[in-house]
């Protein structure tokens, strides 16, 4: 059983990178407005909350497994306080962060109509942050960080966001009009 769990715990925390990356080059084309081939502009939306849902989901196995998983070692406070753990601190510490950061984004997504949109935005605008957390968290703590099929997940992961975010960014973007509109 405690392989699986650690298997489990390896293989979600690889595919929260994944689906947090596709998240975040989603939420900024997103924000362009502009379509994806096979899909409408107001489509972008509903796969972006799909992918960052799910995106939350394996976060949540991640932590769940490795929480029951005797070999890992964790405990609830390690999940809470950063840096606090017995097993690299700093690295683990990185995942608590961004676990922290992640939880205040889906609260405020769930809360958005309750909050008002300018709040829901600023607190979503911290997903820019945690993204290179959760990526650093991957790269130091992940068992797998030191393969060839990791380090090119990680590579891709890297290059995409890096791209959306510069591209965001620049004088280049241009928010549709129709994303302008939900601002108000």
């Amino acid at each position: 059983m405690n392989e699986a769990l650690w298997a489990a715990g390896r293989a979600s925390g690889v595919t929260a990178l994944a689906l947090l990356t596709a998240s975040v080059v989603l939420g900024v084309l997103n924000r362009s407005g502009r379509p994806l081939p096979g899909l409408p502009r107001f489509s972008i939306a509903l796969v972006h909350r799909d992918v960052a849902l799910a995106a939350t989901a394996f976060v949540g196995v991640h932590v769940l497994t490795l929480l029951f998983d005797p070999l890992a070692r964790l405990s609830v406070t390690d999940l809470l306080m950063p840096f606090a753990g017995a097993f690299r601190p700093f690295w683990q510490g990185l995942g608590t962060v961004a676990f922290d950061v992640l939880l205040a984004v889906v609260v405020t997504a769930l809360l958005r109509h309750r909050l008002g949109l300018r709040t829901y935005r600023t607190v979503h605008w911290l997903v820019y942050a945690m993204w290179p957390v959760a990526f650093l968290h991957a790269v130091g703590n992940g068992t797998d960080a030191r393969t060839s099929w990791f380090l090119e997940v990680a590579a891709v992961s890297l290059i995409a966001v890096t791209i959306a975010v510069v591209w965001r960014l620049s004088a280049w973007f241009v928010e549709s009009s129709h994303a302008r509109q939900e601002l108000r």
